[in-house]
């Protein structure tokens, strides 16, 4: 699996967009990194994607016709949960 370091993760939110980045960096690669294990993903920079960005992941089916399904809305969710746990820690 692809690890998402906080480096990796500012850089690329750098390269994607000209907006700061409002979020704890490290919370939110450690949350990425957690739910596409769970996942079994082997790209935890696809969770970011989906997260800030609503790119689909196909091999998870979390869009069906540009919108998301159940599943995607269900792993933004646990993104989130994560991300909020790692963060009050």
């Amino acid at each position: 699996m692809k690890k998402l370091t906080t480096k990796k993760l500012i850089q690329y939110m750098q390269d994607r967009t000209d907006e700061p980045l409002k979020h704890d960096a490290k919370s939110l690669a450690n949350a990425c990194n957690t739910v596409s294990a769970e996942l079994n993903h082997d790209n935890a920079l696809d969770m970011l994607k989906l997260l800030c960005f609503n790119d689909a992941i196909h091999g998870l089916h979390t869009h069906s016709y540009s919108f998301q399904t159940a599943t995607g809305r269900e792993i933004i969710h646990k993104i989130q949960q994560e991300y909020y746990e790692y963060k009050d820690c």
